[in-house]
This record gives structure tokens, C-alpha cells and sequence, in this order.
């Protein structure tokens, strides 16, 4: 989620930078089922682009066109789309529609939380049925400081509103621990996803950024000299050295940090090897650290090419990172999002 409101507050600072007006809309509220849960975002523009969704892609350009009134009052409306008759999610929609309007101060508060990996908090306030007015809109509350996306909004004038209450962490991170030809395919398939990606490789190796695509820095490293001060819970570690040493040394680093989760290359044979080098090198370690370290790292979907155990990598981590087991959604036969 946080990923994709810094796509819309960037594009909203370029446009607004052209004179381009800017509409935010939110889902706040569902009746049913939908494509999205509420808290998913869409930016539309009067130039007449859409940058986001908030469904998949069946309810933007109605939402597009409803948002005109929006642009010609200034007023935040709150409007519904029901998919019960005509989508296969059978829901009702609730969708704050507000004038975007991004402040230097705005915009100064919110790179700063995106830099510094800090949670920030979005209220949106509004009513459940389809009406326009100036008491409708959302904060973003950060550490010391809230500020509304609408300028027209004031919460002293929110009166008895609903609100929807968002909390959004820091973006996902993904830290590559090697440069050949499989890591090159996790980049591209981490970054599909919106994580932050972070390579580090051999320093005997001479790699440029541009054969990552959308990693946000590469670096050459030894195991003993990359920094650990930026590894969080939201951060996941995929070891792809091919190189047993390497392995141990950048698992013996890992000791020092905390992230979510240790992702690593090799057969399972190769598993039983490596923690007995590592119980013997470090006989202080926790059982907690041993049980974040995933080797064969991967869910069991017959992955063989390197874009395939990418998928499978990725797929486990976020897996784990939602707290969810792995089984086929045709198994389910309740709602999806629980």
C-alpha cells in the first residue's frame, strides 16, 4: 500500500507542478466482496489520465467520470459503485472522491517517513451514502505532524463522520546477496511487486545498476562490510552467492540483524551442512534465528527456470509476510480476504 500511494503522490507533484489538477479517490467502505479491499487508491487527473486502480480495472472509468463534478465544485463527494449486478465481486463500493492538493510542507513530511522507514497513519472521513461536501477528506498523521490531503478540509468540521483508520509501514524491502543471472531475475520480479531492492554483490565482480532492473541500489560488498543499520521487520534477505563460505560468512553477519525473513539457495543436504558450520562457528545463536532461515528458499510449485524459482521466492515471502499457509484458493469457500 505504501508503494503505491508514493507512486500517486509523485505523479500528483509532477502534475501539479504543470498545472494539472488532481482528484484522490479512496475506497473507504464495502458492503460484500470486492477485487480490493477498502484503503486502495487511484489518482485522476484533469488532463484525464488515471495513475493506480482501485478494482481491476472494471470500475476506474465510471469512477473517472463521476469524478467531474469533484473538479468543477472543489467539494469531496462520496460516491458508490455496486458490482453486485454487474462484476463478479458482488459488492458496494464507498469511494471518497477529494480534491489533492500536495503542500512543500506535505510533501517534505512524507519523503522524510519514506526515507527513514517510518509508519505514518491515513483517516479519511466521510459518509456512507453518495453526497458532496467540504467536511470530507483525509489526514496523514505522521510522527509529529498531521496534514490534510484536501485543502478545503478541516477535522473540526467532521462533525459525526465515519472514518477509516489506516495504518501503512514502511515499503517493503528486499535485500540480494549476489549478482549472477538468478538474482538479476528476483530484482525484476521483487521490484513487478513494488518492493524496495537492494543488491549487494561480490566485490570481485564489477556490476553496473542498470543490469538490475529496478533495484534502487547496487553495491559490491564483502560479507563482513555491508550495512546492517537499514535492515528491519519489513525487510526480507535472499542469499544467491552460489558460494558456501559466502553463504556462512553473510549468515554469520545476519546474527546482528532483524529481518523478517533469510532466504537461501542449495539443496537440502547442502541446509544440514551449513547449520552445523554455523552452530559450531556461533553456539550462542537462537533457535528464532535458525527458524527465519528458509534453504531451499522457495514454495513447491515446480519451479525449475530461473524466473520460475524468482516466482517461488517471492511467492513464499509473502506468504509469510501476511502470515498466510500455501494452498490453492479454490480450496477456500469463504471470502478471500480474511
Amino acid at each position: 500500500m505504501t508503494h503505491e500511494l508514493q507512486e500517486l503522490f509523485q505523479k500528483a507533484s509532477a502534475y501539479q507542478k504543470q498545472g494539472i489538477q488532481n482528484i484522490l479517490a479512496t475506497v473507504v467502505d464495502l458492503d460484500g466482496s470486492s477485487y480490493r479491499q477498502p484503503g486502495v487508491r487511484m489518482l485522476i487527473s484533469s488532463n484525464g489520465e488515471l495513475t493506480g486502480a482501485i478494482s481491476g480495472g472494471c470500475v476506474e472509468k465510471e469512477v473517472q467520470r463521476r469524478a467531474f463534478s469533484v473538479f468543477k465544485s472543489k467539494k469531496a463527494a462520496v460516491i458508490t459503485y455496486d458490482g453486485r449486478y454487474r462484476l463478479g465481486c458482488e459488492g458496494l463500493l464507498y469511494i471518497l472522491l477529494e480534491p489533492l492538493v500536495l503542500s512543500e510542507n506535505m510533501q517534505h513530511y512524507f519523503s522524510s517517513a519514506i526515507e527513514n522507514r517510518c509508519p505514518f497513519k491515513v483517516s479519511s472521513y466521510y459518509q456512507k451514502k453518495e453526497h458532496s461536501s467540504h467536511s470530507f477528506g483525509s489526514l496523514i498523521h505522521f510522527t509529529n505532524k498531521s496534514i490534510a490531503l484536501n485543502p478545503n478540509f478541516s477535522v473540526s468540521e467532521s462533525g459525526n463522520l465515519l472514518c477509516f483508520h489506516q495504518k501503512l509501514q514502511p515499503i517493503f524491502k528486499l535485500l540480494i546477496l549476489g549478482g549472477e543471472h538468478d538474482a538479476i531475475k528476483l530484482c525484476q520480479q521483487a521490484h513487478l511487486l513494488g518492493w524496495e531492492v537492494t543488491v549487494v554483490t561480490n566485490v570481485k565482480k564489477e556490476h553496473k545498476a542498470g543490469e538490475f532492473p529496478g533495484a534502487k541500489e547496487v553495491i559490491a560488498n564483502h560479507p563482513e562490510g555491508f550495512v546492517l543499520h537499514n535492515i528491519d521487520v519489513h525487510t526480507a534477505v535472499v542469499i544467491m552467492n552460489h558460494n558456501f563460505s559466502y553463504d556462512l560468512r553473510y549468515l554469520r553477519r545476519l546474527l546482528h540483524a532483524t529481518p523478517m525473513y533469510i532466504g537461501m539457495l542449495g539443496a537440502a543436504k547442502r541446509r544440514e551442512k551449513l547449520f552445523d558450520a554455523l552452530l559450531e562457528l556461533e553456539p550462542e545463536m537462537t533457535e528464532e534465528f535458525l527458524e527465519k532461515i528458509h534453504t531451499p528458499a522457495g514454495i513447491a510449485i515446480g519451479a525449475i527456470t530461473p524466473e520460475e524459482i524468482a516466482l517461488a521466492i517471492v511467492a513464499e515471502i509473502l506468504a509469510i509476510r501476511r502470515k498466510k499457509e500455501v494452498y490453492s484458493l479454490k480450496e477456500i469457500t469463504g471470502q478471500i480476504h480474511l
